[in-house]
């Protein structure tokens, strides 16, 4: 293997576990964003937490909509659950 194959391939697994970092802290900042007291990054966490179909993000929604007061948002909460839940069966 030539050294500019060995550079391109070690510039690639960088990326990848870059990336990988990246979005992870990027999830924790939006669990933590939905119990924000601020209402405008609960939604943007709500939007991006829609994405991220699993089981415990059902169960961390679950957790919100006990949690959350405002009418508006709970509904998003709510649809958001009921679709996981079809997907997932």
């Amino acid at each position: 293997m030539g050294a500019r194959t060995r550079v391109f391939v070690g510039a690639a697994a960088a990326g990848v576990v870059g990336g990988w970092v990246f979005a992870q802290r990027r999830l924790v900042q939006h669990r933590r964003d939905l119990f924000s007291p601020r209402p405008l990054r609960r939604l943007a966490a709500l939007g991006f937490l829609a994405g991220q179909s699993g089981i415990e993000t059902v169960r961390l929604l679950r957790d919100y909509l006990a949690w959350e007061t405002r009418p508006m948002l709970r509904r998003r909460a709510l649809g958001i659950v009921r679709r996981m839940e079809a997907s997932l069966g």
